[in-house]
């Protein structure tokens, strides 16, 4: 674990989404995504959707979470904070490294795009259940 100036940057809200800080960590613990489930008291699917970026913890959850984890509530959601070591850095070829912005650019967006589909699809329930 990483003290607080430490950890920005490779794990940061810009390279990586509340989803990957979570299967990042519960992975260098030799977790399964059963295991954390177990732990925390919910449903595999649960812990599936958290790690999608497909529905975020509640906050008692998310602080059992980071007690389970080792690591603090706010690297989880923002990347700031305690929470894992840097890897050793592998210099990456230029057009490796160009993919993976793009890899992380698409990943955000259709992160955006769920979440766009989900207001719109509770619009469109709010507005059936109007007419009946």
């Amino acid at each position: 674990m990483n003290d607080d100036k430490s950890t920005t940057g490779w794990y940061s809200e810009d390279a990586a989404t509340f989803g990957d800080r979570l299967a990042g960590a519960r992975e260098v613990l030799g977790f399964s995504q059963h295991d954390l489930a177990r732990h925390l008291g919910v449903k595999d699917k649960t812990v599936l959707a958290w790690e999608q970026d497909m529905a975020e913890p509640r906050a008692n959850k998310l602080q059992m979470m980071s007690g389970v984890l080792n690591v603090s509530m706010r690297w989880l959601l923002t990347g700031e904070g305690v929470g894992l070591a840097e890897p050793d850095a592998v210099e990456l070829p230029g057009d490796i490294k160009e993919l993976l912005a793009d890899m992380r650019e698409v990943s955000s967006q259709v992160s955006q795009l769920g979440q766009r589909l989900s207001r719109i699809e509770k619009r469109l329930r709010a507005a059936l259940k109007e007419r009946n």
